[in-house]
């Protein structure tokens, strides 16, 4: 199993990105697939899942304003963040779990600020 993120950088405050995930190593349209992020000093928060037949689950923070989505076709996950906000600024890692584990890409940095 191989996730590799991407997308992430610095954007002002109102902005948007798109992260993109690219799976690899498993049938990725069966599984469910989540967005967590962290702040150094915090713990890893989960933000979005998607699960195979397209239903999707936000968290508070960020319900409204994210959306999750997949590519079957690419093997690809993404995330559509809009109206972005400072404490949005983050660590974004996608996640899949498998057969008893987790497995987690290797992140990409969001940063939000003027």
């Amino acid at each position: 199993v191989q996730l590799v993120e991407s997308g992430g950088g610095l954007v002002q405050p109102g902005g948007s990105l798109r992260l993109s995930c690219a799976a690899s190593g498993f049938t990725f349209s069966s599984y469910v697939m989540s967005w967590y992020r962290q702040t150094p000093g915090k713990e890893r928060e989960w933000v979005a899942r998607i699960i195979p037949n397209g239903d999707t689950d936000y968290a508070d923070p960020v319900k409204g304003r994210f959306i999750i989505s997949r590519d079957n076709a690419k093997n690809t996950l993404y995330l559509q963040m809009n109206t972005l906000k400072p404490e949005d600024t983050a660590v974004y890692y996608c996640k899949t779990y498998r057969r008893g584990s987790d497995y987690w890409g290797q992140g990409t940095q969001v940063t939000v600020s003027s």
